[in-house]
């Protein structure tokens, strides 16, 4: 993951884009691009998710290995767990690997006391079920509290955060769309 500013730089170039002219597709500042560029500055998924749209990629380019080999199965022993840069939660990819993947199943670990402090909203929707723990979905300002066994489903148009109310950690799997990694 460590060569995500390579790929962004890379697709940019290939495109023949300017910085500059990325920015005024993504809406993110010209120093924050060059920043990024450099991996001398962390990726929100949001802006992950400007510059896979304005590259005309999708967000699973950026962590994929060069060629995707069919692969259904998923081992235990296979699965990695990751985090985004500058995120406190842990996810670790449960899906396989083929051509034209539509689902995008995680497991999330959120540590105590976690809370996000930004809303955000993008094309899609997304499953939640708690594993473990409780936590808490703001939907359009609308509070919904989960504890272990509850799901949620909603369009992720709908502005949406997070968090885990409590001093234990919290687990949910989720299923989204569109792909994210």
């Amino acid at each position: 993951m460590e060569d995500i500013h390579t790929k962004i730089k890379a697709l940019r170039l290939q495109k023949e884009l300017t910085l500059k002219e990325l920015s005024e597709v993504t809406g993110l500042s010209l120093s924050f691009l060059s920043q990024i560029e450099r991996g001398a500055s962390s990726l929100s998924i949001t802006s992950l998710k400007k510059l896979a749209d304005a590259l005309d990629v999708s967000m699973i380019h950026f962590f994929e290995e060069e060629k995707i080999e069919q692969n259904f199965l998923l081992r235990a022993n296979e699965q990695k767990d990751f985090k985004m840069n500058g995120a406190e939660q842990t996810y670790r990819r449960l899906a396989g690997t083929f051509h034209d993947r539509k689902l995008e199943p995680l497991k999330v670990t959120l540590p105590p006391r976690l809370k996000e402090e930004h809303s955000y909203s993008h094309a899609g929707e997304e499953f939640y079920y708690v594993l473990q723990g409780e936590i808490i979905f703001h939907l359009n300002g609308v509070v919904h509290h989960l504890l272990e066994g509850d799901t949620i489903h909603f369009p992720s148009e709908l502005l949406h955060t997070w968090e885990n109310p409590t001093n234990a950690e919290t687990i949910i799997l989720t299923v989204t769309t569109p792909l994210i990694f």
